[in-house]
């Protein structure tokens, strides 16, 4: 009947702690639904160009050799691999402590008390065995192991090693993250570096259609068909090319060197095929339906962890309002002589049980359950913002993919257009049928749609990472 009493009375105490726990008026619910399709038609077609490898997707020799020494020797994403390493060893960590922690300890003393005392007179006036007093000084010797263990009554220090978990987990996906925004720079660069070897290029072949355009004009004038003008505007306009040059190859230097730094290696040639810039393509679109999002996008499900950690802090904060529960034990063999250690008679042990209940002043664990919702929701806001933004990054990606294609189409046929402008404005200029300034007026708008091109072009190629990298592609 007494244990009975007792059990009644520990739930009864129970009961009451618990209802102490503060009541969590700001909460939210969970929200991951995404619309159906990525446009105003719903489709119901899956394929996604995520799942394909990367090396597949651009199909491009020099860009793959260049991503594969950047996933090796990229300092960035070496450090995020220790972070990885850490998070590990943390759930090593957790998972010992709701384990009994059992050790072994030896030692050995010297106590020499004052006769004077109370100690010291029982001492002189006892006798251990017949004939045999204390020895002075007192020695004292002992080996034995101990022990302890928290009881996981309230699955604090479980919840604890789950969030460890989830942490490496989450670790995991921003190291999938990285890598995915890793391809896509590298990409990025590569193709802006083929664009500006082009743009280069149409520099320096309008460079010499100005200089013999020049050099035609400084003719005429010495035959006096044309004035001094004429000359120095032709001069000027040659210039005025030549000088692009510079701000081009100064560009290629910088776009080099930063591919060179993704792969973490000291600047030296970037080797690449400047030829097929115009030749690459987007192939059929492929953004399949938006809750691949929720699984391709390692950002979303990095997200998504951090959510589930935040909850389960909740948990062993609230934990904390409940009476904690500790055994402890220990067993060995204690002697003031050496030669009576591991005799029967100095055999000892002990077994104890204690719980602790928090009563008064509990601001500071009230304080840490209120934080730990707060993080809770920020983390669920969190969540909610990455799956919005795949979302957006997708749509933004389509519509550039869509756009510059046409405007390429567009852009081309003006070229061609202004390259045969040309050609017929040099003729009508020879056979005295316009002057100089068509001429010099046509040439220049036809420097600037071939470089508006080649922008173009780009544009387009961005558009072609960009998608791949929105819908979680290249970290696998």
């Amino acid at each position: 009947m007494k244990t009975k009493t007792i059990n009644y009375y520990i739930i009864i105490g129970v009961l009451l702690l618990s209802a102490c726990v503060p009541t969590l008026k700001n909460t939210q619910r969970q929200d991951n639904s995404l619309p159906q399709s990525f446009g105003k038609e719903v489709v119901a077609d899956t394929s996604n160009i995520a799942y394909i490898q990367w090396k597949n997707y651009f199909n491009d020799t020099n860009l793959n050799l260049l991503i594969e020494e950047a996933l090796k020797n990229n300092q960035e994403l070496n450090i995020v691999w220790q972070e990885i390493e850490i998070s590990k060893n943390e759930i090593t960590a957790r998972k010992g402590e709701y384990l009994p922690f059992v050790g072994l300890r030896a030692g050995a003393g010297l106590d020499k008390v004052g006769e004077y005392t109370r100690q010291g007179a029982v001492e002189e006036n006892l006798k251990i065995m017949e004939d045999k007093s204390f020895p002075k000084p007192f020695t004292d010797y002992m080996v034995g192991a101990f022990a302890s263990w928290e009881l996981d009554v309230w699955k604090k220090l479980r919840n604890a090693k789950k969030v460890a978990a989830l942490k490496y987990f989450s670790t995991m996906e921003g190291k999938n993250f990285l890598i995915t925004n890793l391809v896509a720079e590298i990409a990025y660069s590569y193709y802006e570096l083929l664009a500006l070897d082009n743009l280069l290029e149409i520099i320096q072949q309008n460079v010499e259609i100005q200089s013999s355009a020049y050099q035609i004009v400084k003719q005429e004038k010495e035959s006096a068909k044309v004035t001094q003008l004429a000359v120095n505007r032709f001069e000027a306009q040659l210039l005025n090319t030549q000088n692009l040059q510079y701000e081009v190859k100064q560009r290629i230097v910088e776009t080099e060197n930063r591919i060179n730094f993704l792969l973490g290696r000291y600047p030296q040639p970037i080797v690449r095929n400047s030829k097929s810039f115009f030749d690459i393509s987007l192939d059929n679109v492929r953004a399949g339906i938006p809750s691949q999002l929720l699984v391709n996008r390692p950002d979303v499900k990095q997200a998504e962890l951090e959510l589930q950690a935040a909850r389960l802090d909740l948990q062993i904060a609230k934990a904390n309002f409940y009476p904690s529960f500790r055994i402890t034990a220990g067993a060995g063999f204690q002697a003031f002589n050496p030669s009576y250690l591991f005799s029967p008679q100095s055999v000892l042990y002990s077994l104890a049980g204690d719980a602790i209940a928090p009563l008064v002043n509990r601001n500071a664990i009230k304080a840490t359950y209120f934080n730990a919702n707060a993080k809770q929701i920020q983390t669920l806001y969190h969540y909610q913002r990455s799956i919005l933004n795949a979302y957006v990054e997708v749509l933004n990606q389509l519509a550039k993919a869509d756009n510059y294609s046409q405007s390429y189409q567009v852009k081309r046929q003006e070229v061609e257009i202004l390259n045969q402008s040309v050609d017929i404005a040099n003729n009508l200029y020879r056979n005295a049928r316009a002057d100089y300034m068509e001429v010099l007026l046509t040439q220049r708008e036809a420097l600037n749609e071939k470089l508006e091109l080649v922008d173009v072009k780009a544009r387009f190629l961005e558009s072609k990472v960009g998608l791949y990298r929105a819908l979680g592609g290249g970290w696998r």
